[in-house]
């Protein structure tokens, strides 16, 4: 596993299925943004970095549905753990390394 920042792309394809892509971001340099497409209204959501770019939007350019909702809702919930987690760590992370810092001196 690398220690240095990447972007991670995968793209399967099988006989009779689906075609399935993956993207793995890990890198400071991931860049979100939201807003609403002006020429057909609908809002998007997209991360980018310098190697992908995503970007999510309600279902065809039709009216917001329940299911576009209960998706932005999901995204919401995912996105806060997701800080609550990056606090929680860098917060243990920092004492571990301001304690090691003491015991150095």
């Amino acid at each position: 596993m690398s220690s240095q920042p990447y972007t991670y792309i995968t793209l399967t394809m099988r006989p009779d299925s689906t075609p399935h892509l993956g993207i793995s971001f890990h890198t400071p340099g991931l860049r979100v943004s939201s807003g609403i497409l002006l020429s057909n209204p609908r809002p998007y959501l997209e991360l980018s970095s310098r190697e992908a770019n995503v970007h999510i939007s309600t279902t065809a350019a039709g009216p917001v549905t329940d299911a576009n909702l209960s998706t932005a809702r999901e995204i919401f919930n995912a996105a806060a753990r997701y800080l609550a987690d990056c606090e929680r760590l860098h917060t243990e992370q920092s004492a571990t390394t301001k304690e090691a810092d003491t015991t150095a001196t």
